[in-house]
């Protein structure tokens, strides 16, 4: 499998990160990683196709906001929260929790029912 490249704590930037943030898609896919801490690719339940879930996933990688490791044929994501908080202090948190109860997310789930 190809190598993948995560930035260094030092070399995540606060504006990557807000770009990260800025889907709707990609604050799905970490509301579903708070809850479940590492998920595999494909047992997330997104309403996009396999290339576009994969573009989400490289643009929160490239972003230093989640951490992709290969385990056999599987790719397991999972938050870097660690790397977050010490870097941007309450962001993470901030942005998720005020996610959680939206409307956003509400329309999504009742997407991903239909």
């Amino acid at each position: 499998m190809k190598i993948l490249h995560h930035p260094d704590r030092a070399d995540i930037h606060l504006s990557s990160v807000l770009y990260a943030l800025s889907d709707p898609i990609r604050l799905f896919i970490l509301s579903e990683l708070r809850q479940h801490q590492e998920k595999s690719c494909g047992d997330f339940d997104v309403p996009v196709a396999k290339s576009t879930f994969s573009h989400h996933t490289r643009t929160l990688r490239e972003a230093g906001v989640v951490n992709v490791r290969s385990h056999g044929t599987q790719r397991l994501v999972s938050i870097r929260t660690e790397d977050l908080d010490f870097r941007f202090p309450g962001l993470l948190s901030a942005i998720l929790d005020a996610y959680e109860n939206s409307e956003e997310k509400q329309q999504m789930l009742q997407g991903l029912q239909q």
